[in-house]
């Protein structure tokens, strides 16, 4: 008698279980989660879609995918007369560009960097500083930058330098116009 209500007894808990479970999980699904690729609410978008909404968003309403220079152009590195360093300025390329200690890059107003490997830290001549789009807050004078975190320049005289106390060189992905101090 005893075994008889002990499986009756799991046979019932077993199926209030599984009723259960439908019912939630229906409930689930009329709550706008279909879990269908392809609807409104979750739509499949090609990646020449994304790449033209990318290029849409930085170049200022571009509707068509960009095209390459068949012979892209880089300017010659010129010489300033008061430091006797190099400076380089690139437009519209990504470069790597390596920064000693004590050497500072500085950006032309809307170019990007990304810090890939070294230490850091934003340089300002004002209070303001630069855009770490990747976290999406402001980096001051004188803050570490992330590495791999996209940084946006939204004004001439501001960039990056090797942290204070870092022997090792500083490598940094640069697009748009900069110069080395």
């Amino acid at each position: 008698m005893r075994k008889i209500l002990k499986i009756t007894l799991a046979t019932t808990l077993v199926s209030a279980g599984i009723a259960l479970g439908s019912i939630f999980n229906i409930t689930a699904q009329g709550a706008g989660a279909t879990g269908q690729a392809g609807t409104a609410d979750d739509p499949v978008v090609t990646k020449s879609y994304v790449d033209q909404q990318i290029q849409k968003a930085l170049g200022g309403g571009v509707s068509t995918p960009p095209t390459t220079p068949t012979n892209p152009t880089t300017p010659p590195p010129t010489t300033n007369p008061s430091d006797n360093k190099e400076t380089t300025v690139v437009e519209n390329t990504v470069s790597v560009v390596t920064l000693k200690p004590g050497e500072k890059l500085i950006a032309k107003a809307g170019t990007e960097f990304i810090i890939r490997s070294g230490k850091g830290v934003i340089y300002s001549e004002d209070a303001n500083g630069v855009a770490d789009l990747t976290d999406g807050k402001d980096i001051a004078n004188g803050q570490a930058a992330g590495n791999n975190h996209l940084l946006s320049f939204p004004r001439d005289g501001r960039g990056i330098m090797v942290q204070e106390g870092n022997k090792y060189n500083l490598i940094v992905m640069v697009r748009g116009g900069y110069s080395i101090q």
